[in-house]
């Protein structure tokens, strides 16, 4: 594994008119600014189009007008990468670029340990390449555990590292997958308070991360009848469904300067 933790940020723009001014932002400022860092393994950013918004399957309203969603990987020591990256969202402020846009609302912020990748079989290359590698967009699930030691959550994450994950490596278009489990929330000094919604405990929240190279709307399709086919008859059982679903759905990689 080549990164120790992981950062996720959801967004939703509640001000339609400020979408350019953001991706912007993002893309030619913010985004080449982190990646230069030395603890900055890589970064990526896609957008959630009302129409993928449409194929979401949360059963829950905490994410439900996500509109972007990005991810940071950081190389260890991971206290000495987080803080340089810190400081760089501080240095941005005082520099009059910071992350202070009109309707930007960060429901979840949170740093995430990588628990295990996975690479399609057809793709060639690691798990580790994964993030590098080109891709089409995402199907991304994110879950919340009340209990997350529970005895039926350890059989759910085993199902899926077992069944569920390598049944959906064989499906055309999904070229790997990685899981994440919550290390800590974020609390930037240059977000306001309450940035982010709601106070997750470490290990409570799950991500499952579908890298696609074929096109998100037509491979969640693929993803939805597999999960509803292996929920009745898996191998040896079917999948153990615990937990809140907060989101579920793909993701678009974004365009610069096309999708703006």
């Amino acid at each position: 594994m080549f990164s120790e933790h992981a950062f996720f940020s959801f967004i939703d723009l509640t001000d339609p008119s400020v979408h350019r001014e953001y991706n912007e932002w993002h893309q030619l400022d913010h985004r080449p600014e982190n990646l230069l860092l030395p603890g900055v393994a890589w970064g990526d950013r896609w957008a959630r189009p009302a129409e993928y918004a449409a194929l979401d399957r949360s059963s829950s309203q905490e994410l439900a007008d996500v509109d972007y969603v990005a991810m940071y990987w950081f190389t260890p020591p991971y206290e000495e990468s987080v803080a340089a990256w810190t400081k760089l969202g501080e240095d941005s402020f005082q520099w009059g670029r910071g992350p202070q846009l009109p309707g930007v609302v960060r429901p979840l912020l949170g740093f995430f340990t990588p628990v295990k990748g996975y690479a399609a079989p057809r793709i060639g290359v690691s798990a580790d390449a994964l993030p590098f590698r080109p891709n089409r967009g995402l199907h991304l699930t994110v879950t919340h555990f009340a209990e997350p030691h529970g005895a039926d959550v350890h059989e759910q994450f085993r199902w899926d590292d077992r069944v569920g994950i390598p049944a959906l490596l064989e499906l055309p278009g999904v070229a790997g997958a990685w899981t994440f489990s919550l290390h800590s929330m974020q609390k930037h000094p240059t977000l306001p308070l309450g940035a982010g919604n709601r106070e997750f405990a470490p290990g409570s929240v799950r991500i499952r991360l579908l890298y696609l190279d074929a096109d998100p709307a037509e491979v969640t399709g693929s993803v939805v009848e597999l999960d509803q086919s292996l929920a009745t008859a898996g191998d040896g059982a079917p999948r153990p469904v615990v937990g809140d679903t907060l989101f579920d759905g793909p993701l678009r990689t974004i365009i610069p300067w096309q999708d703006w």
